[in-house]
């Protein structure tokens, strides 16, 4: 490596910004805090990771009141690489004296509300980490041998004097740029909307809305006559059961419909959640690219399925309201059904172009407001990572290629290493979004950037052998024969 100095930051003290940092993360989900909290642990290594939001918020509205995560408590940022670290959720709950009531409560799933305060918890308390930090480019120096990385600091100025407040709503924003030696990319998914609808939903004042912002819509959803829920997954049937638990009994006003030809669980069984285990990461990692492609889109109810405890909540309530009326409720379940086209016929009314997919007929649905329960794509970060476009190698289908320690694989002449979270189900598979993988997926990268590995983490996680031949080991660093090696190993050295 070059032994230059990098240019002296534009922003912050010289003293601090001067220095590279070994690993910087754009983007603060709870992937990234996971990061973030594990990479506490280890004084060898200088982070920092920055986010464009003020705060720490975790999917904000979908925090419906009861709505549980579905993966068990264990399953926070540390516990399943770290169990002793001072970031695990029971150490949240000692701090907020809920310890003892937790115990009592025998809860293994948690309320999303309880999990997104945990990692705002330890958002406002782990050092390095950046909000209202927008970071607007990337670029890898040649000659310094480090990413160089631009942002903008959104709100209001740190250092300036309140005599010298304009007393104006508009944010002030400072340019600033750090330099790391490796990156990691946690800027999460975004809400995915079905093309037919697109128009309806980008456009103003039309109530078509994405259940990501379900619960800013909610009181005008309940006091609308008629409203629809389309989507087969559990955000769909959590909107839809709140939905039909608040509205008028005889008069629900509700419809609910998905492609899938059921409302099916989720596989839950202990064997089928072994796919969601390292052991069936580094399988899903060894096989070939076609291979991948066509079995992730059958696996759909491994994370598109729907959690028991939910479905049996809506077939109660639809009960109770049957029961207690004379006829049956106000609520029509349809499966099986795809979106042609959309559009409004009138003020107040929207018409969907329905075709059922067994039947092979087609129908016209009028309703009053849509919401799209239609799930999240990877965010789109080509032009974030424009500069180094030219250096990241691509599979068939040009996808970015991931070798086996979640890291880009990039020409020989970048020397840092560009890891990337929730953004590889391509080449790790469908554990890639779950919560359950993020302590491990962070030990892996943390791991891989060591001379001597910060975890130890375990060399068999599941029952289940999932191929007749080996898929590696886990016991220090992943490594892959068939990629090159872009790894720079920095000795442990306490700064």
């Amino acid at each position: 490596m070059s032994t230059a100095q990098p240019p002296n930051s534009a922003a912050g003290p010289a003293s601090d910004t001067d220095r590279p940092v070994d690993l910087a993360g754009i983007g603060i989900g709870p992937f990234n805090l996971s990061l973030a909290a594990l990479a506490h642990g280890v004084p060898a290594l200088r982070t920092a990771c920055y986010e464009q939001r003020p705060a720490f918020h975790w999917h904000p509205g979908l925090l419906i009141d009861g709505a549980t995560i579905q993966v068990p408590f264990l399953a926070d940022l540390v516990t399943l690489a770290d169990p002793g670290s001072p970031w695990t959720f029971l150490q949240y709950l000692k701090a907020h004296e809920r310890l003892f009531p937790f115990y009592v409560a025998e809860r293994f799933h948690i309320e999303r509300a309880e999990y997104d305060a945990y990692c705002r918890w330890v958002s406002e308390q782990l050092p390095g980490l950046h909000f209202d930090h927008r970071v607007d480019a990337v670029r890898w120096d040649h000659e310094y041998e480090l990413f160089e990385i631009d942002f903008t600091r959104l709100g209001p100025a740190a250092d300036t004097p309140a005599s010298d407040a304009t007393g104006t709503d508009e944010e002030c924003r400072a340019l600033g740029r750090v330099y790391a030696r490796n990156l990691v990319l946690g800027v999460g998914t975004e809400p995915y909307v079905p093309e037919p609808l697109r128009p309806l939903a980008d456009a103003p004042n039309v109530p078509v809305l994405h259940s990501s912002d379900y619960l800013e819509h909610r009181e005008r959803l309940l006091a609308t006559g008629h409203v629809t829920v389309i989507g087969s997954g559990q955000s769909g049937a959590e909107v839809f059961l709140d939905l039909l638990r608040n509205r008028p009994l005889g008069a629900e006003g509700l419809h609910w419909m998905a492609r899938t030809p059921a409302f099916a669980p989720m596989e839950y069984s202990k064997l089928g959640l072994e796919q969601f285990s390292p052991d069936y990461t580094r399988y899903f990692h060894t096989l070939p690219e076609p291979v991948r492609d066509q079995l992730l889109p059958r696996q759909w109810q491994l994370y598109k399925g729907i959690a028991h405890e939910t479905l049996d909540a809506i077939h109660h309530e639809l009960y109770r309201r049957a029961m207690h009326s004379d006829g049956w409720p106000g609520a029509v379940l349809t499966p099986g059904v795809t979106v042609r086209t959309a559009g409004r016929i009138a003020a107040a009314q929207l018409e969907l172009h329905l075709e059922h997919t067994e039947q092979g007929t087609r129908a016209r649905h009028t309703t009053e407001a849509v919401v799209l329960a239609t799930g999240y794509r990877e965010r789109r970060v080509d032009t974030l990572l424009a500069a180094l476009d030219p250096y990241i190698r691509r599979d068939a289908s040009e996808r970015p290629r991931v070798d086996a320690d979640h890291r880009l694989v990039l020409d020989p002449m970048i020397k840092g290493s560009v890891y990337v979270q929730n953004a590889e189900r391509h080449t790790h598979g469908v554990g890639t979004p779950d919560l359950g993988l993020a302590a491990w997926r962070s030990a892996v990268i943390l791991n891989a950037l060591l001379a001597e590995p910060a975890y130890r983490l375990p060399s068999r996680t599941a029952f289940t052998a999932f191929g007749l031949q080996p898929s590696g080991r886990c016991g220090t660093v992943i490594g892959n024969p068939h990629l090159p090696d872009q790894r720079t190993p920095l000795t442990p050295t306490r700064t």
